[in-house]
């Protein structure tokens, strides 16, 4: 049996509505995407083979929200997803996604989203490229701090352009083709693990004020709220530092002065 048939039976047989639900599903096992209570946002979610499978991850305490051209026929199963048929990209259907998604923001983004196919392939991977850079910008709108993001893009010339575009904004990325690909498809999956938020990056060097130290032993400066974990540093103290690794929630830094 072809691997095509192989997860295209099993979908049928589990009520997925398309094979798609287990690349979802080898990617969330690979990369521990979904916890419960998640609010999760799907980025071209028609038929729903996503949506069911996050809807199962997060549970009845979290939401799961998609959004497609296409009308996404409702689901009697779970009653934690919500639709939205519209542009992800027009003013007026963000304004609906940031009510839906609350002020926290998103915890995952997914997008499997691929562009109509012409069969010429530089043009497939450019079409594809922008599909995925418009859901990366959606994402970088709705997602909250330390979330994680998830889009297929087609193999091609400025895949390293846009995986280096994304991992600016989250602490790494990983490249995944899950299993349940087709093997004549050129498609691959960009994770981004979680989203920095921080108002600075590596490599900054800045003037701060020791207000505290924490239980380490660390000087804690205060970045526009954000903490700063400065060694060799004392309260009181103001000091020139560099920032050598930046975490979602908060940063170290070392002297330079």
């Amino acid at each position: 049996m072809s691997g095509k048939d192989k997860y295209y039976n099993r979908a049928k047989q589990q009520g997925y509505r398309s094979r798609a639900a287990f690349k979802l599903k080898q990617l969330d096992r690979e990369t521990g995407l979904f916890g419960p209570g998640n609010t999760v946002l799907d980025l071209g979610a028609a038929p729903g083979g996503w949506l069911q499978v996050a809807a199962e991850e997060v549970g009845e305490d979290g939401t799961v929200i998609g959004v497609d051209f296409q009308r996404i026929r409702a689901f009697d199963e779970h009653t934690n997803v919500e639709t939205i048929k519209g542009d992800m990209t027009d003013d007026r259907t963000k304004d609906r996604l940031r009510k839906l998604v609350g002020e926290d923001g998103a915890d995952v983004v997914i997008s499997d989203m691929a562009p109509n196919m012409t069969g010429e392939y530089s043009l497939d991977h450019a079409r594809s490229v922008h599909l995925s850079r418009q859901a990366f910008e959606v994402a970088c709108e709705h997602l909250g701090t330390g979330g994680d993001f998830v889009v297929k893009v087609f193999q091609g010339q400025d895949l390293d352009d846009l995986a280096d575009e994304i991992a600016e904004e989250f602490q790494y990325v990983r490249r995944i083709s899950p299993p349940a690909s087709r093997d004549s498809s050129s498609e691959i999956y960009l994770i981004g693990k979680h989203r920095l938020t921080a108002p600075v990056k590596a490599g900054d060097e800045l003037e701060v004020d020791i207000v505290d130290v924490g239980e380490e032993g660390d000087g804690i400066a205060k970045v526009d709220e954000f903490t700063v974990f400065v060694s060799g540093t004392e309260t009181g103290d103001t000091v020139t530092v560099e920032i050598t690794d930046v975490k979602p929630q908060f940063a170290f830094a070392e002297r330079v002065d």
